[in-house]
């Protein structure tokens, strides 16, 4: 998939073929200036793992949070897992495995509702309707191998609010 051209939500160098062909994009976490509280104290590789998902490293994000989540057993465990299925259906999509991502696209929502409107800083609300957005096309097509082609203004981001707590200088 050749990266298109200006400011857009592709890196160039990423979507060449010396990464395998995933895409790339400007990080943008939202760090705004709210004070420490142990409400944006997140686990560290919650934080990695949005970081890859918001750069659109989604194999990476995958394999952070599952290494998150093969390890967790508390009440954010389906969370978890709706946040690496998400990061598979957008690898998918962006590698034209179509079936794949719309296997996943309702997966998604059963394992991220629960949690609804808000878990750990993200506000699935808002992160839903633009994971629907994104593979909308995908979602409505009924064909086996449809040629559908990803929109990068549509790629869905993660923002956590309260913002993660700045680093101990």
């Amino acid at each position: 998939m050749p990266a298109p051209s200006g400011d857009g939500c592709y890196d160039s160098r990423r979507a060449s073929n010396q990464d395998g062909g995933r895409l790339g994009k400007t990080l943008r976490i939202s760090i705004g200036m709210h004070m420490a509280s142990e409400t944006n104290d997140y686990e560290p590789l919650y934080l990695t793992g949005i970081e890859k998902f918001n750069e659109c490293d989604y194999y990476e994000s995958h394999e952070v949070w599952e290494e998150l989540w093969t390890e967790y057993r508390g009440p954010s465990r389906k969370f978890y897992q709706g946040l690496i299925q998400a990061a598979v259906a957008l690898y998918h999509f962006g590698n034209g495995n179509i079936r794949g991502a719309r296997k996943l696209h309702l997966s998604v929502h059963g394992y991220l509702e629960p949690y609804a409107p808000k878990h750990l800083g993200l506000d699935l609300v808002a992160f839903l309707a633009d994971f629907d957005r994104c593979l909308a096309d995908v979602a409505k097509s009924t064909e086996d191998f449809p040629e559908i082609t990803l929109d990068p203004d549509l790629l869905p981001e993660i923002h956590l609010d309260p913002p993660p707590a700045a680093p101990a200088a």
